[in-house]
């Protein structure tokens, strides 16, 4: 894939252009703010090199607040055709819910802990740049937390919400029989009882997975 990167850590950024490189990915360009990337991908535009993906942070220069997140929204609605991938220490809600928008496909939000865990943060670049969601685990568990007050989701089995758990994170459901280790009709089965209870039968038009999720996300 032909990626590019931004994130105003130079240890972090480095170590990821030689991962990718040893992986066999071409780093187009390496950036220390949001700034640069969108002029990166303007200039990619304008010479018909557009990349398969980005990687962002979310935290940039100048201000360190929110910088990254408004770069990625940007890219979605100007080249939908170019994966997102965003790195966050932490998982902000709002944020999540810029991004996931009526199609969450070609996005992904990983915890900055994942680039650890090497195979698990290019497996999930590798779906993004294809179209694929990729959300890490930990994302979707505190994505999905509301006060039991308010939360329908009290609604679902512990099975349901595992298969909840599996879709918000880009998962089809032959991936999610596997995983779980059930049969691709149950989860099938499970996929529907979620949708009848959190009332989402009639949808049309938008992504009833994408919908599940975000029903639940605070802003």
């Amino acid at each position: 894939m032909r990626v590019v990167l931004a994130d105003d850590s130079t240890l972090l950024r480095e170590g990821l252009v030689r991962l990718l490189a040893e992986e066999g990915h071409e780093v187009a360009a390496a950036v220390g703010d949001a700034d640069q990337l969108i002029s990166v991908l303007e200039k990619s535009g304008k010479a018909g090199e557009q990349p398969d993906a980005v990687v962002v942070d979310v935290r940039m220069p100048p201000t360190h607040t929110d910088e990254g997140l408004r770069a990625a929204v940007q890219i979605r609605e100007r080249w939908p055709s170019i994966g997102v991938l965003v790195l966050s220490q932490y998982v902000e809600r709002r944020y999540a819910t810029e991004l996931l928008t009526e199609d969450s496909e070609g996005v992904g939000y990983l915890l900055k802990d994942r680039v650890v865990q090497v195979d698990e943060f290019l497996n999930a670049l590798e779906r993004v740049g294809a179209g694929q969601a990729a959300f890490d685990p930990e994302v979707v568990r505190q994505l999905l937390v509301r006060s039991r007050r308010s939360d329908p989701l009290r609604t679902l089995t512990a099975r349901e919400r595992e298969v909840l758990g599996e879709m918000a994170q880009g998962h089809t459901n032959a991936a999610i029989a596997v995983r779980l280790h059930i049969s691709q009709s149950a989860v099938e089965k499970h996929a529907n009882a979620i949708f009848e209870k959190l009332d989402l039968t009639g949808t049309s038009g938008y992504s009833r997975r994408v919908l599940a999720v975000l029903r639940y996300l605070g802003t």
